[in-house]
């Protein structure tokens, strides 16, 4: 992304900006400034006009050359390149910055300097020697950050300075880029979940039969078609020629629920209960997608992704790479609501059915990280079960993980939520720290249906 125009500067005719620009002289240019007016000072009051001479060449020396870089500052222009542009936590991006003289002179030293939130690393910092009129230069730098979140990158900062160094003026450029860090993920091994109704890999896909012609739902001919496909009576009906549509794959659906409520989860950082779940989650998400599901991500607030159409969920293709960019996106930035309770995630499972769950019959499979849970939302939680073909629950307790529930946040035991949530029919884990996620989805697989199992046993 090219940089653009200097953010308080004005074009190389603003005499406000030279003006400004005064203020770059060094301490080495202040000075010849200062003997040279000096000079021509005493020149006239001594009536020596070689010394004049002199006075004036060391006062307009520093004066030349803050006119110069002011002209040069702005045909200099400077771009970044992020590759890529999203990764893990943990992992790293490369930064390519682009120095191009586009002017007929050659430029003095110049040091770039490119802003980055401290969590990236160290400030990074080159100094370039003498470009030459059309020329470039190339330099780059590494980041990475082990917490996930939406770093910006920029503006780049531009100092030039002049053979004598005798000015330094500095320019920024307006423009910058956005790294986003995305939970970790790990691979999960395929399994059958409890309840599934498709399963995975060939079963995960049914052809709609389309049975005799009233069944048919035409489209308007395109190039190319065969007319083998041509729909006769929909064309005389609509006076163009239609074809009958190819058979469309109905593709499983599945819902990875995210508790994000502030007072389910207790402590913070990358260790903490919170983090293992949206990294869980990510996981999930990114497992089912290559399953071939249409997925969505839904949160205790009620709000899913990728967006209202079609249930909310993802469609097939280039769609849904989109679609889990724009899920895993929306994770790398998730925070704790301020929300009491599971009521709005529960309506949207249910509006879900509408768009999928109970429009194909209770086809859904329903993938959910729960935080602390009270008697009242662990009721909650378990009716959600009754919308889906399959539910897995992986339960987080803050005792397990070092913390405390919420003060006022009545929590019954661990293995109480789980008893309840499976008599519900939910495949119930419990979360603990230490224990791999891909060991607990590995026991969801193995963990017969209608029962709830303490998963993480140490």
């Amino acid at each position: 992304m090219s940089a653009g125009a200097p953010r308080g500067a004005g074009g190389p005719g603003d005499g406000g900006g030279l003006r400004a620009s005064l203020s770059g002289l060094t301490t080495r240019g202040r000075s010849f400034l200062a003997a040279g007016i000096a000079a021509a000072g005493c020149a006239y009051v001594l009536g020596q006009g070689e010394l004049l001479r002199v006075g004036l060449l060391l006062a307009l020396l520093p004066l030349i050359c803050v006119y110069a870089l002011h002209r040069t500052r702005f045909r200099v222009s400077g771009s970044r390149r992020l590759s890529p542009g999203r990764v893990p936590a943990g992992g790293e991006a490369r930064v390519q910055l682009r120095m191009d003289n586009v002017s007929r002179l050659p430029t003095g030293l110049l040091m770039l300097q490119d802003r980055v939130p401290y969590v990236l690393g160290p400030r990074p910092r080159f100094v370039l020697d003498r470009v030459e009129p059309g020329g470039r230069r190339e330099v780059s730098y590494r980041v990475r950050s082990d917490l996930r979140g939406r770093y910006p990158l920029g503006p780049l900062q531009l100092r030039l300075s002049d053979p004598f160094g005798l000015v330094e003026l500095t320019r920024s450029f307006s423009t910058y880029d956005t790294l986003t860090v995305i939970p970790r993920t790990e691979p999960l091994p395929p399994i059958r979940l409890a309840g599934e109704s498709n399963g995975y890999g060939d079963g995960s896909r049914r052809s709609l039969a389309l049975a005799g012609d009233d069944d048919v739902i035409p489209r308007g001919y395109r190039r190319g078609d065969d007319l083998r496909r041509v729909h006769w009576r929909s064309t005389a009906r609509y006076g163009e020629l239609m074809v009958r549509r190819e058979e469309q794959p109905q593709r499983s659906r599945a819902t990875v629920l995210l508790d994000t409520r502030r007072l389910a989860f207790d402590g913070a950082g990358p260790d903490s209960a919170f983090e293992w779940a949206v990294s869980a989650a990510a996981s999930s998400l990114v497992h089912v997608l290559e399953q071939g599901f249409s997925v969505r991500l839904l949160t205790d607030t009620g709000d899913s992704v990728p967006g209202e159409g079609g249930g909310g969920f993802s469609s097939g293709g280039q769609e849904s790479a989109e679609a889990a960019g724009l899920m895993m996106d929306t994770l790398a930035v998730v925070g704790h609501s301020d929300g009491a309770g599971l009521s709005r995630a529960y309506d949207a499972v249910r509006a879900g059915g509408s768009g999928g769950f109970a429009g194909s019959g209770g086809d859904g499979l329903l993938i959910a990280f729960f935080g602390d849970l009270d008697d009242v939302q662990t009721e909650l939680a378990a009716r959600m079960r009754q919308r889906t073909s399959g539910a897995v629950a992986f339960v987080l307790d803050s005792a397990s993980w070092g913390g405390q529930p919420a003060p006022g946040h009545a929590v019954p035991p661990l293995e109480e939520r789980l008893r309840r949530l499976g008599d519900a029919g939910w495949t119930a884990l419990a979360a603990r720290p230490g224990v791999a996620f891909g060991e607990l989805w590995r026991q969801a697989g193995t963990a017969h249906v209608g029962t709830g199992t303490s998963g993480g046993r140490e």
